[in-house]
């Protein structure tokens, strides 16, 4: 089955707030430089990962939170750590289909667009390395601090030879508040997304009923069923590119 471009066009202006999208809770970087501010909430962590699962379901078509991300049990993961367990090649390769993948999220202010409130940033494991590094650095203090935080600038495109962007991060030297006033602070800081609203918590039983779908919809002969191992590797990159 051939990649459903218009799914994805869709899912990309959800994410983006591009096309029209009314959601604009999100956002990605443009090609070029931007300069944003990561903001923590009232908890303290900026950052919120999930473990998602992608193509499943009986069209494989549906992305998954993990209920892992919630504390729970995750049935489709342990059918993957099975099928690993086999230890065969063919066994190993269709395993890698249920394992769950790291994806997190963070709230910012991006310099420039402060009308538009506090947004949800989705960047890559590796980006998320990058960002922790600046957070534990010392010399920077807490770059989140409204009053005396750190600005971060934003690289994001593809290098010669990628075949997709990648970002590139580099913390401020001066801080800065967030914004000129207590009253726009306060005023910004009221913009703070909801996560437990936005990113819904997953069960057990709702994995488990979804684990049932995609078993069989892999055991099924119609036409609309094939192994385009293609499809999975363009949608995989196409999330991967919206999450760089």
């Amino acid at each position: 089955m051939a990649i459903d471009l218009d799914k994805m066009r869709a899912k990309y202006q959800a994410l983006t707030n591009k096309g029209g999208s009314s959601d604009d809770r999100f956002w990605k970087p443009e090609e070029g430089t931007q300069v944003i501010r990561i903001v923590a909430p009232e908890d303290g962590d900026p950052f919120r990962d999930y473990m998602y699962h992608y193509r499943l379901g009986a069209e494989g078509k549906t992305t998954f939170i993990s209920p892992r991300s919630f504390g729970q049990k995750d049935p489709i993961a342990e059918f993957g750590n099975q099928l690993w367990n086999e230890g065969t090649d063919e066994s190993k390769e269709m395993a890698r289909k249920f394992f769950p993948k790291m994806r997190v999220f963070a709230p910012v202010v991006v310099r420039g667009e402060e009308e538009k409130g506090i947004r949800i940033w989705g960047f890559s494991k590796t980006t998320y390395e990058r960002l922790l590094n600046i957070v534990l650095d010392p010399e920077y203090g807490d770059v989140t601090d409204v009053h005396s935080g750190t600005d971060i600038r934003l690289d994001y495109g593809k290098k010669s030879g990628q075949m997709y962007a990648s970002t590139e991060l580099r913390p401020n030297r001066r801080t800065s508040a967030l914004a000129k006033t207590e009253a726009e602070i306060d005023n910004l800081m009221s913009t703070m997304p909801n996560f437990s609203e936005i990113f819904k918590e997953t069960t057990t039983d709702e994995a488990n009923e979804l684990l049932g779908q995609t078993l069989s919809g892999a055991t099924d002969d119609s036409p609309t069923k094939n192994n385009d191992t293609t499809s999975v590797t363009d949608i995989e990159n196409a999330f991967d590119e919206l999450l760089a």
